[in-house]
């Protein structure tokens, strides 16, 4: 570090770097104070996106749940409109879930399909997988259920996704195959309620 000797020295010292650097400093500064306020101001829009997809999003599922499938149209129109993906995503599994229990296998598939390839949640992956493949084995198309399953990695899916593709294996007739996802998914910690009963239809 330079020492001065004298207050003249150091004033002029000052000078001469404000006068080679003074515009960088001052540029810096604007685009630092800009950069801050933009940063807020993003941060405000999302806050602001998200509350007002949260409010579309309880409209449209309100509807939903009022009309049923009648209201297919308007929750479409918020999963299309929506800036906020996620809530188009949860949207699409209710659209989905009303469409099953009024037997439109083919309108809920193509809806999961959509959640499937625009969530990146992965607590919700297994579900929209699950579902998929119980859509696709109810059409009989079980090489796409099965395929779907093989999807499924997380642990806590073991038990539901064994017991599924023992109902796939049961409906093709392999009543072995069936046995032994049966037996497997009984010794998961989400084994379902039925299974033993299905185990002993089996072995009689």
């Amino acid at each position: 570090m330079e020492v001065y000797n004298t207050e003249e020295e150091q004033v002029e010292a000052i000078k001469e770097w404000w006068k080679e650097n003074g515009k960088a400093v001052i540029i810096g500064a604007v685009v630092g104070l800009g950069g801050l306020f933009g940063w807020r101001y993003y941060q405000d829009s999302v806050t602001s996106a998200r509350e007002a997809a949260s409010q579309s999003y309880t409209s449209a599922i309100n509807t939903l749940q009022a009309k049923g499938v009648d209201a297919a149209a308007d929750v479409q129109s918020f999963i299309d409109g929506n800036e906020v993906k996620e809530y188009s995503v949860l949207a699409a599994l209710q659209l989905a879930k009303t469409q099953v229990d009024a037997g439109d296998l083919n309108a809920a598939l193509v809806q999961l399909k959509w959640a499937q390839s625009n969530s990146k949640d992965a607590a919700i992956a297994p579900l929209v997988s699950y579902r998929i493949a119980r859509i696709e084995a109810e059409l009989g198309n079980f090489d796409a259920a099965n395929a779907e399953l093989a999807k499924v990695s997380n642990k806590g899916w073991t038990g539901r996704i064994a017991e599924l593709r023992g109902d796939i294996a049961l409906r093709q007739g392999d009543k072995e195959a069936a046995y032994a996802a049966y037996s497997e998914a009984q010794q998961a910690e989400d084994a379902g309620q039925t299974l033993q009963m299905k185990l002993d239809d089996l072995a009689k």
